[in-house]
């Protein structure tokens, strides 16, 4: 008799352990939910800002219902919740993915849309959270990659919603991709590599039209022949020069786009609960 006793809450506490899942897989919590609950549940997670959770549970959305509306919410939710949780990579990952598995989706535009925010908000840059800083001076790669995604948003549908906010944001980052081009110039005149300025310089006039840029662009050209001893070619861009400037031809800079908070893309009319 004692010697039950005392085994008796060895026992119990393996049973207990067993419970834990140390002895055998880990309960989930979530088995046995229906679409439905799951992205609720998920869906709720995202409003609260848990993106963490939020992810998770849209992961197991579409690994057990692969082929439902709620999947395919869920892929663009995804993608939006990677995006608010400051994690662009996984965010472009994610909206490349519903680009490619579903290219005729009524929605797609807005994936194109969120891929172009997520690199411009990159071209920004984090220190001009709290530095303003010349966007010209940033390194170009986001601010091309967020004009080819605003590019192929209004090639692909003028008549999205987004469409003309896309548009505005390409001449701003054109403009700033053409100043970049002369910042790169001027770096090389302080560097007395004339000749690549110059390049530089034609490079923004003859691509960059209609860019406030182009004004600089030939200063440095004029000043780049001038240390060539181009002195013909220096008068002939000097010309050019001053005949649009008193034309008035050379454009303003472009102001900056407001701040735009991409809200999450709900299904309504497609009715989720009948999946």
């Amino acid at each position: 008799m004692p010697r039950t006793l005392t085994r008796l809450p060895v026992l119990l506490l393996v049973v207990t352990l067993a419970g834990c899942g140390l002895f055998g897989k880990e309960i989930d919590p979530t088995e046995g939910w229906s679409a439905s609950k799951l992205y609720s549940e998920a869906a709720s997670e995202l409003d609260s800002s848990n993106y963490k959770r939020a992810v998770e549970l849209y992961e197991k959305l579409e690994a057990r219902y692969p082929f439902g509306r709620y999947a395919m919410q869920a892929q663009l939710d995804v993608a939006y919740a990677h995006y608010k949780a400051d994690e662009p990579e996984d965010a472009i990952a994610a909206a490349d993915r519903f680009i490619k598995l579903y290219p005729q989706n009524p929605f797609v535009d807005y994936a194109y849309y969120l891929k172009g925010i997520v690199n411009y908000n990159r071209s920004v840059g984090f220190l001009d959270r709290f530095i303003p800083t010349d966007a010209s001076q940033r390194d170009p790669g986001s601010a091309l990659d967020a004009f080819t995604d605003f590019s192929a948003l209004v090639e692909r549908f003028p008549d999205s919603k987004y469409a003309e906010d896309a548009r505005q944001r390409m001449v701003y980052l054109r403009s700033n991709l053409a100043q970049n081009e002369v910042n790169v110039a001027r770096y090389y005149m302080k560097r007395g590599a004339y000749v690549a300025a110059a390049n530089r310089a034609n490079y923004v006039i003859e691509h960059y039209q209609r860019t406030s840029a182009v004004d600089e662009a030939l200063e440095v050209l004029i000043d780049a022949y001038r240390a060539l001893g181009k002195d013909d070619l220096a008068a002939d861009a000097k010309r050019v020069l001053d005949v649009n400037r008193q034309a008035g031809r050379f454009v303003e800079e472009p102001p900056e786009p407001e701040k735009v908070d991409v809200a999450r893309k709900l299904w309504g009319y497609l009715k989720l609960d009948e999946n």
